[in-house]
């Protein structure tokens, strides 16, 4: 991903938690100038915070790699956030999944296929504590 569509796609994440009224910030420098990890977004509202790292892809399978996952972790537990990985494919809405959710690699890394996300995630609506997304099963009209 580009950084302009980077910087573009973290910046409607935070415009979408603001919207759902949460304290939102795009971490300063995450991702390059500085050698501190930081995840790309903070959200809180109060009752639930998070750290998030935001990943979008125009339809190619979502990586990160094992030391970025690993960096979320270790802030998120430090910070007292929830880590969370956002991701979204063109045309498609944002989908958040707790690393541990995530299919490993035999390599290390972490990857999330569009289908996944589409069929797995959790939605901006239950991650913000609206109502859950109803999915239909195979089968289900």
């Amino acid at each position: 991903m580009s950084n302009s569509k980077g910087n573009r796609r973290e910046r409607e994440l935070v415009n979408l938690l603001d919207d759902r009224g949460f304290a939102v910030m795009r971490a300063p420098a995450s991702g390059s100038a500085t050698t501190r990890e930081l995840p790309d977004v903070l959200a809180g509202n109060g009752d639930v915070f998070y750290a998030i790292e935001a990943k979008a892809s125009a339809g190619r399978p979502i990586y990160l790699t094992g030391e970025e996952v690993e960096a979320l972790v270790y802030f998120a537990r430090n910070f007292g956030a929830k880590p969370r990985i956002a991701v979204r494919f063109d045309r498609e809405d944002w989908y958040f999944f707790h690393p541990a959710d995530l299919h490993v690699t035999d390599g290390g890394n972490y990857r999330v296929k569009k289908e996944t996300a589409l069929s797995e995630g959790t939605d901006v609506e239950e991650l913000t504590g609206g109502p859950a997304q109803t999915r239909l099963v195979d089968g289900e009209e």
